[in-house]
């Protein structure tokens, strides 16, 4: 089947116990935000200035608990900032799975490589070698890496370790070049890819989690899930990008862009997702049918963003992981304060001027699977989905050209590199992948800015 039985099993439960008790309003999957930290300074995400008075700051491991707790979600999506730069990961991770939540670790891909070296290390027997010495062979680890696993892990700290109730849920944003530019860094997609391929080999699930923007290019979002199936990715999610008030604030105060000509319009939207049926029939799109109907407008559906709620060091936010109208200290007292209706689209006409845009799936995936604006044939289009077979890896995903960017020397910043040489720049500092610490943007912009133009 597509999905895998016990986790369709458990979020499928959930909700029929909810629809037998009549509860008004529950929660499906709960967006944990334990920090707002990050080593990335990605084009289209407001996070970073939303929040830039307390980046230092993060929750507590019993808070975040407790959070997953209150709501009791099914499925919890661990998200920030970066997650791997909480200090306590590990623990939290292992703390939802003693719940018996679905986990996904929601991750920019950097330091993902070092938690599976850790979980190696924590497991490593004279038996594993053969797979050490495969994991050497695709240079997916080092020789001090290997020397480091096969000393064990001597510090008594937990590790994420592979169950059927975890998934990786792996940025990316297009291919190479792409995917890069957007996150502002080069050589991440390569360490993403790494990332995957050694997760794949240590036994985890991984999904990929990609937003689309207005220049995306879909032929190529139709190569990169082709590549990634190749590899074996377990599952996709895919997102329209939604131009929210903290991601313009910070493209027009930190970029110097126009937010129109980066985010999508609704109509747009439904252009660019014109094919998501087909792309779900062919690799395994994580949502629901309805949900994928609506994004290629073949139906309208309303918002129900209190069934993914966000939970972060501020409190539970509302209404919704990109809007921000207030905090309050219990799920509960949110779903009763904050006046729904008020909220969303409803046939396509926005209640709230700035839901215009937003087909996100935060706000409109769960009303898919909740029947909130059900028509005849909905609940089977979604079984039928959920329980069909799984799509095999596409073959074709052998053939793409997935590194075109910095690999090939065709890099955003070849350009700068290539005046360097020439002598007709300053010096100029490129953060590796692996490396923690934002960008250096404003020796790349004094480079940029004397070649007569802007990074884009």
């Amino acid at each position: 089947m597509r999905f895998p039985l016990a986790l369709t099993a458990k979020i499928a439960g959930h909700i029929l116990k909810h629809k037998w008790r009549g509860t008004p309003k529950f929660a499906l999957v709960l967006q944990l935000e334990p920090l707002h930290t990050c080593n990335l300074t990605c084009t289209g995400c407001g996070r970073i200035r939303e929040y830039s008075t307390s980046l230092k700051d993060m929750m507590s491991l019993e808070d975040c608990l407790a959070a997953a707790q209150e709501c009791d979600a099914p499925m919890v999506s661990i998200c920030g900032g970066e997650p791997l730069i909480y200090p306590k990961i590990e623990e939290l991770v292992n703390g939802l799975l003693a719940q018996g939540r679905i986990v996904y670790i929601c991750t920019n891909g950097v330091f993902m490589r070092r938690k599976l070296r850790d979980y190696l290390a924590a497991t490593y027997t004279p038996a594993r070698e053969t797979l050490l010495q495969e994991l050497l062979a695709e240079k997916l680890i080092s020789d001090k890496d290997a020397e480091t696993i096969r000393q064990g892990k001597k510090d008594g700290k937990p590790v994420i370790a592979p169950t059927q109730w975890l998934y990786w849920n792996v940025h990316i944003d297009g291919l190479e070049y792409t995917h890069d530019l957007i996150v502002e860094r080069e050589g991440v997609f390569k360490e993403c890819v790494e990332a995957i391929k050694m997760a794949k080999r240590l036994g985890f699930q991984v999904a990929t989690n990609t937003t689309v923007y207005r220049e995306t290019d879909v032929r190529e979002i139709e190569q990169m899930f082709a590549f990634f199936s190749w590899l074996g990715v377990d599952g996709h999610t895919i997102s329209p990008g939604y131009d929210y008030d903290a991601a313009k604030k910070d493209m027009i105060q930190r970029l110097g862009k126009k937010p129109e000509d980066f985010f999508l319009t609704r109509a747009m939207t439904k252009e660019k997702f014109a094919r998501i049926l087909e792309w779900g029939e062919k690799y395994t799109i994580f949502g629901t049918r309805v949900y994928q109907e609506f994004l290629a407008g073949k139906r309208e559906l309303t918002c129900t963003a209190w069934a993914i709620p966000t939970r972060n060091i501020a409190g539970w936010k509302a209404p919704c992981y990109l809007m921000t109208d207030g905090h309050y200290q219990t799920y509960q007292e949110m779903l009763e304060k904050v006046d729904w209706d008020k909220y969303g689209t409803v046939n396509g006409v926005a209640r709230d001027p700035r839901c215009e845009n937003c087909m996100v799936h935060c706000g409109y995936d769960p009303s898919g699977a909740l029947g909130t604006n059900y028509q005849p044939g909905d609940n089977w289009k979604n079984i039928k989905y959920n329980f069909g077979p799984k799509p095999k890896p596409d073959p074709e995903g052998a053939k793409v050209q997935a590194f075109n960017g910095a690999s090939v020397g065709k890099g955003h910043l070849a350009e700068a590199r290539l005046a360097l040489k020439e002598g007709k720049g300053g010096k100029i500092t490129v953060q590796p992948a692996g490396d923690c610490g934002s960008p250096d943007h404003r020796q790349r912009e004094e480079l940029l800015a004397k070649m007569g133009r802007k990074e884009a």
